[in-house]
């Protein structure tokens, strides 16, 4: 399945936050939305699923498998999401409902889409949090969001995202609000759960850094316009806008104190 985003322009109080965006991502190909704050990039995630503001302007397309999305009514859009559409917001302290356990709330993005009962939920949402390799998965989905860490809520988000087993994932900046060590961990479950169910990806950030790690591919937005489209290796190594200039200067910043970090004694 194939996303097409083509011309995407979206218009929040009268301000145009997306200008003329497009892009594709094929079946199983990896791209990244880069940029820095303001660039647009999250809110072209909002609207590729639908959930912008009801007083949003949208135009443009926006084609999964060749059905068109924008336009379409928010009860047919309810269905692709999770089940063949899944998201990773930045956030998992926002995105999870704090006064219900988080396997019901792993168990919910299942049962909205398959019709099983709820012991047979619960399994799944066990299954779930085993698959995102969070310890002792029996209990802690009896467990509530702020009992805890950051990087186990995270896991959790993830589980619901990919519980219906989607064709494409969107993750919103999902190791942002991580420290560096965590970062890392739950990157490499992301890339590894992306891989073995033949996902495709899109993954947003400000990192180049991370990004790489990632993603094959990625578009460069910068005040809601498209600067720069290409592979992950060119704008690593010849990167043609001074946005993507700019992006590197900084990955490779936060790569050297990195490496210096690691070279300290007793590190």
């Amino acid at each position: 399945m194939t996303l097409e985003v083509e011309s995407l322009v979206v218009e929040l109080d009268g301000r145009r936050v997306v200008d003329g965006v497009s892009f594709t991502v094929a079946d199983g190909r990896r791209l990244g939305l880069i940029g820095e704050s303001g660039s647009g990039k999250s809110v072209t995630a909002l609207a590729i699923l639908g959930l912008l503001p009801e007083d949003a302007r949208v135009s443009g397309s926006i084609r999964w498998d060749g059905v068109e999305l924008v336009g379409m009514p928010d009860r047919d859009l309810a269905r692709l999401r999770g089940d063949e559409i899944g998201m990773v917001f930045q956030e998992p302290r926002t995105a999870l409902n704090p006064i219900r356990t988080v396997g019901r709330q792993i168990a919910e993005s299942v049962r909205i889409h398959e019709r099983i009962g709820r012991r047979e939920a619960r399994e799944r949402a066990v299954a779930e949090a085993a698959r995102v390799q969070l310890p002792d998965p029996a209990s802690i989905v009896d467990r509530y969001p702020h009992q805890l860490s950051g990087g186990q809520r995270q896991r959790v988000a993830i589980a619901m995202a990919l519980a219906c087993r989607p064709r494409l994932l969107i993750a919103d900046e999902p190791t942002t609000a991580l420290d560096v060590t965590i970062q890392a961990e739950v990157l490499k479950l992301l890339l590894g759960l992306v891989t073995d169910q033949g996902m495709s990806l899109v993954f947003i950030t400000h990192d180049l850094a991370v990004l790489s790690q990632v993603a094959t591919d990625a578009v460069v937005l910068e005040h809601g316009r498209v600067v720069e489209q290409a592979p992950i290796s060119t704008l690593l190594r010849s990167p043609a806008s001074p946005v993507t200039q700019a992006l590197l200067r900084d990955a490779t910043a936060t790569l050297w104190r990195a490496d210096a970090r690691d070279e300290e004694p007793g590190s």
